[in-house]
């Protein structure tokens, strides 16, 4: 799958030796040159980056990544650490730090399932099979539990429906199920919305949505918002999101990642970085249009120094 709406794209013309030599004279001796190190990591794409650090390991004997971690600190290491994760781990190496020891980051596990297409899902199980010699679905069944392990359970499966024409009846009978399920019934039938939601196809789900709004009066987001909480919610609604636009959805996310006091930089840097080369230009459409002012703008705002130029350099420009 050619994904082809990043801000990031390979850079031409292209000199892994150069860079190379570039990244260490930037971090030799005292102090680094941390303005060199972003500019390029940031301009080149994730296959590029990995040629640099081939090209770095065989001119210098050195590590870049450990080079990286010794002359940076705090964010802006963690965006440039991420930057440098091959693009086919990005996701697999994510999970398995949200599920690693105590406490579980639902967040991260909400976040990757729900957005991902079910090709991608099938590639993070055997990505995470080969590199981590543990089986997913058995990870994220042991730190999770009821209908939000189950739902995850089944997007999990990557089987989701293929999007071949839409059957009206089976819209009709779908929307009717999820209405009885929730707004007729008191206390949901999660088990309903977990089948419905994680198997059909998008556009069928499109349409089963339009069509609930239609009989119930209300948008399906609220009835899930009214009759489930905690992390079954939180994962329901991320899924109906991504259902009706994976940009939106992330331009969402990168909001309330900065919304309000603090940031939450794991998100923020999670997102940018894992979106960069796929759809961020969509994104950013999203935010503008949702958000009354750039994601640009919004960044530009939120944070500071060097961590926000890196950040506002794969943002890739403004949308004012």
């Amino acid at each position: 799958l050619q994904y082809t709406r990043g801000t990031v794209t390979a850079f031409a013309p292209f000199d892994a030796r150069a860079d190379a030599e570039a990244l260490r004279k930037a971090m030799k001796g005292l102090g680094t040159d941390e303005e060199t190190v972003l500019t390029i990591l940031t301009t080149r794409n994730n296959a590029q980056r990995q040629e640099i650090a081939s090209a770095f390991k065989t001119l210098f004997g050195r590590d870049l990544v450990d080079d990286l971690k010794s002359e940076l600190t705090g964010k802006l290491e963690t965006l440039m650490v991420s930057l440098m994760r091959p693009a086919y781990i990005f996701d697999a190496h994510a999970l398995k730090h949200a599920i690693k020891g105590a406490g579980t980051n639902e967040k991260v596990l909400t976040e990757i399932l729900a957005s991902r297409t079910p090709a991608e899902v099938q590639n993070i199980k055997q990505v995470y099979q080969q590199e981590y010699e543990a089986d997913l679905e058995d990870k994220i069944t042991g730190e999770t539990s009821g209908h939000f392990q189950r739902l995850l359970v089944v997007l999990l499966q990557g089987n989701r429906d293929p999007d071949v024409g839409v059957d009206e009846a089976l819209v009709e009978q779908d929307a009717q199920v999820l209405f009885r399920a929730g707004e007729l019934k008191w206390g949901t039938d999660e088990e309903k919305f977990i089948t419905i939601l994680g198997t059909r196809s998008v556009s069928h789900l499109r349409r089963v949505f339009d069509k609930y709004m239609t009989i119930s009066g209300f948008q399906i987001e609220e009835t899930i918002d009214r009759e489930t909480s905690g992390d079954l919610e939180k994962l329901l609604l991320a899924v109906v999101k991504c259902i009706r636009s994976v940009p939106a959805y992330f331009a969402e996310t990168l909001y309330y990642s900065m919304k309000g006091a603090g940031t939450d930089d794991d998100t923020l840097i999670r997102v940018m970085v894992s979106r960069s080369e796929v759809d961020l230009l969509d994104i950013r459409q999203e935010f503008r249009k949702n958000f009354a002012k750039s994601l640009y703008q919004m960044i530009q705002k939120d944070t500071s120094g060097d961590y926000r130029k890196a950040l506002l350099l794969l943002c890739g420009g403004d949308d004012d």
